[in-house]
């Protein structure tokens, strides 16, 4: 497409202008540029052999239509100026004034040879056009003019530079309208003074001064308002970057960034001895020789032995682990060090490794000395390779490094805890690092009697309390636990408002562990007071007079958590083993409760309060066939895993699970058919008192009276 560029903004196709100067020079009457012989020429190309697809423009889609006939010519003129005489072109084939126009066609030859075909040979004259291009015809007609024709290799040059450089942009000596604003675009906004703008509104002369004066109130505060905005911008700016710089300084002085800045302040347990722990004699005895290598280090050196760096106590949370360790610091009088495994776990690089040395550098220089970290396994847990934490390992190593970096008999003993021996490193527990493993079990009876007796001596008690006989009830309880109980019995008397803690709220704060708060405010109908009230009664039955049962301890029908009532049963020791018959005796006591419901309201009308009797029946029968090998038929064979045996040996099992079942479920029939008076009296004592003591069944049983109630 050749084009004429009317200004550097406007381009227009040269065959359109063309079209419109020929429209123009017949509608002015000028035909003196053109020869009669070439419009003939035009218009038998036209109609024959040319097919020109170029729209035809007139002036009106031009924006000329405002020009007159004398700018018509000049305009025709400056495009296409006459040539002289002596710059009249030959005709076709030789040597014209045409510039040569070598262009990106489909025939190198065309490109090279343009519109002219003479002289070309034959085997040439099959690459080009069969018949002339629209620019060609125009090209022809016009002999007497020359035409600024594209003179460019094959690639085009796009650029406006390189289109002015080219010289082929030749702007006309005027804009037309629809030129006006693709000409102004770029040029900045012209400037209008008030005066000029007070005749273009055509503001009277009365008011041109009150058109002044709120032209000038209305530019001083619009800069008024910038200005505002503008400080505000600068304030705000200033705040940020006052704050920015404050939260770096505080970052970089931040203990958890440094790491080394943190002081460790060692703590003095003077107060703290093994006179303080109780339950765990055997844990005391084995740090006692801790003990006397922080107070006579000279004892053991002299004989060539070394104590172990690190102690290891491992055992269930609340058994006093931690009041372990600060007993020994205690008991030697010597600087603790109390530090956490969390503490050391940080999100920033080399937090955890750096607390670690500043702790053992601390320690060292006040040795002897003791360092306990509590948790252990969160700091001191297994190595293993992890893609999301690569640096995750820094902290243990650097543990295993410190530990294993003591001078012999250095001083310093460092006491770990942890709840999870399992999840501790091999490299930790290795001889020569944690090489001492102290066991803090949970207390038996004798220890949870000490443990109770000391914490009860830190209230007001009743002188007749029994401590034993809530550590009988408090099986499993550890020292925190047997803590927590003393501590909501106080509270019980305290809302009561006595003046001392009796065994009734001991034993209330020892249900509410076991079993939870009483739900008074659970609306029960009398039929299902009494249906519980027989279902308890023969648990306490069958419990009384079987002869290898736990002794009977409390009898009640007070909802508790998810059961409407209980019986509960004290051992008289802990029981490290059980028989066979104590075994029985366990389930004919859960049986109890629906043989009862049998006996006193008929087998249709019995509930679903055994179904937990029957799972701790169900689950004690299991383990007496396959684990415990107590079936004869079965033999001392151990079944662990039934999915894996036969079906035979599962039929089996079941049967005699069956039959343990079943005959445990006739004796307790059976016993309570034979005490249907004492059963009948004890039921009723319950719907009376709703809560009976060890006591007060065997007086009911025995048929007495309750007087004191």
């Amino acid at each position: 497409m050749f084009s004429f560029t009317v200004q550097p903004q406007v381009t227009v196709p040269l065959s359109h202008l063309i079209n419109v100067l020929h429209s123009m020079k017949s509608s002015v009457g000028s035909s003196s540029s053109v020869s009669c012989k070439s419009r003939k020429h035009k218009e038998h190309v036209s109609a024959s052999d040319l097919r020109c697809t170029e729209p035809m423009w007139n002036l009106r889609e031009l924006g000329l239509s405002d020009l007159g006939a004398q700018q018509l010519d000049e305009l025709v003129n400056s495009v296409f100026p006459d040539l002289s005489p002596q710059e009249a072109p030959l005709a076709l084939g030789g040597q014209t004034a045409w510039r040569t126009s070598h262009l990106s066609t489909h025939s190198f030859f065309y490109n090279k040879h343009g519109f002219s075909c003479g002289g070309m040979p034959a085997s040439a004259q099959v690459f080009i056009r069969q018949h002339p291009s629209p620019l060609q015809c125009v090209s022809t007609e016009l002999q007497y003019w020359p035409v600024l024709v594209q003179s460019r290799g094959f690639k085009t040059l796009r650029s406006k530079t390189r289109r002015l450089q080219s010289g082929l942009d030749r702007p006309l000596e005027f804009t037309p309208s629809f030129m006006k604003g693709f000409l102004s675009r770029d040029k900045g906004l012209e400037v209008e003074s008030l005066d000029s703008l007070l005749k273009t509104k055509n503001i009277p002369d009365g008011q041109q001064d009150a058109f002044k004066r709120g032209f000038a109130e209305g530019f001083l505060k619009a800069q008024a308002l910038t200005q505002r905005t503008q400080d505000s911008l600068r304030r705000t700016r200033l705040i940020l970057l006052v704050l920015l710089l404050v939260g770096l300084y505080g970052i970089s002085k931040t203990p958890f960034i440094s790491g080394l800045d943190s002081a460790v302040d060692p703590v003095q347990m003077k107060n703290v001895t093994f006179e303080h722990v109780k339950g765990v004699e055997e844990a005391k005895n084995e740090l006692q020789e801790v003990v006397e290598f922080l107070k006579n280090p000279q004892k053991f050196t002299a004989l060539g032995g070394k104590l172990p760096k690190g102690v290891l106590l491992v055992g269930p949370p609340g058994t006093g682990k931690t009041l372990l360790a600060r007993a020994v610091a205690g008991e030697a009088d010597v600087p603790f060090y109390y530090a956490s495994g969390s503490e050391f776990d940080e999100m920033f690089v080399g937090v955890g490794a750096s607390r670690i040395r500043n702790l053992f550098r601390e320690a060292k220089a006040n040795a002897p000395c003791v360092i306990f970290i509590d948790e252990l396994d969160s700091v001191g847990g297994k190595r293993i390779e992890s893609p999301m934490h690569p640096y995750s390992r820094q902290t243990i190593n650097q543990l295993l490094a410190e530990m294993d970096g003591f001078k012999t008999n250095e001083g310093v003993i460092i006491i770990g805890a942890t709840n999870f021996p399992e999840a501790l490193d091999n490299a930790l527990i290795r001889p020569g690092r944690f090489d001492m493993q102290v066991t803090v079990p949970k207390p038996d009876v004798k220890g949870r009697t000490e443990i109770l007796n000391w914490y009860l001596k830190k209230i007001k008690v009743d002188p007749s309390i029994e401590a034993n006989i809530i550590a009988r009830g408090t099986v499993g309880f550890s020292g925190a636990d047997l803590e927590n109980l003393v501590n909501q019995a106080a509270l019980k008397a305290a809302v009561d408002g006595k003046d001392m803690v009796t065994m009734k709220e001991l034993e209330f704060a020892k249900d509410k562990i076991l079993m939870g708060p009483e739900r008074r405010s659970a609306e029960i109908d009398k039929k299902n007071k009494l249906i519980t009230a027989y279902h308890e009664s023969g648990h306490a039955i069958v419990a009384y007079y079987t002869k290898d049962a736990m002794p009977i301890n409390k009898a009640t029908i007070m909802p508790r958590g998810p059961s409407l009532g209980h019986v509960s049963m004290l051992p008289e020791n802990d029981r490290w083993s059980e028989t066979r018959s104590q075994l029985l005796a366990q389930m004919d006591v859960s049986m109890g409760g629906r043989v009862a419901e049998e006996i006193i309201f008929g087998h249709e009308y019995i509930t679903t309060g055994a179904s937990s009797d029957f799972d701790s029946a169900t689950k004690i029968a299991k383990m007496m066939v396959t684990r415990f090998g107590m079936c004869e038929k079965l033999g001392v064979m151990t079944y662990t895993d039934l999915a894996a045996q036969s079906p035979e040996t599962q039929a089996a099992v079941e049967h005699e699970v069956r039959v343990l079942l079943k005959d445990s479920y006739e004796r307790a029939k059976a016993l309570l058919k034979s005490h249907t008076k004492e059963h009948k009296n004890l039921a009723e004592a319950l719907l009376m008192y709703e809560t009976l003591d060890a006591k007060e069944i065997q007086l009911v049983l025995e048929g007495k009276t309750l007087d004191s109630r």
